[in-house]
């Protein structure tokens, strides 16, 4: 039997009013994203979730800032979500382009646990 999760974000199904489901691998996505793109102290009651990537938008364009952002998100992953997956790789971009400035995509490359598949989840951070 496949396993079946909550869609995020939550909602009802238009025809069936019932919670929306989504498929684990989909599910786990999803939670990455929200875990990378919710800022510490967002959340009343779990202050401490998140990896506030937002805060490094501006920051400048250097190695630096791809180093501390793949720090962020390896410990935010590990710490949140390390009973669904293993972290393989974090990828780090901003663009220069004027239309998406002030932008960085994370892609992180990770292993499901339940099924140890490998999946591939990009967030753009804004």
């Amino acid at each position: 039997m496949r396993r079946q999760d909550y869609a995020y974000p939550f909602h009802l199904t238009p025809a069936a009013g019932r919670t929306a489901e989504t498929d684990y691998p989909a599910h786990v996505a999803q939670m990455v994203r929200q875990a990378l793109l919710t800022s510490p102290g967002e959340r009343v009651n779990r202050p401490d979730f998140g990896a506030g990537l937002r805060r490094l938008v501006f920051a400048p364009n250097s190695d630096a800032l791809r180093a501390t952002t793949e720090m962020y998100v390896r410990q935010t992953l590990a710490k949140f979500l390390g009973e669904h997956l293993i972290v393989r790789e974090v990828t780090v971009k901003s663009t220069l382009e004027e239309e998406a400035l002030g932008q960085l995509f994370v892609t992180v490359k990770y292993e499901l646990i339940e099924d140890r598949t490998m999946r591939e989840t990009v967030a753009r951070v804004v």
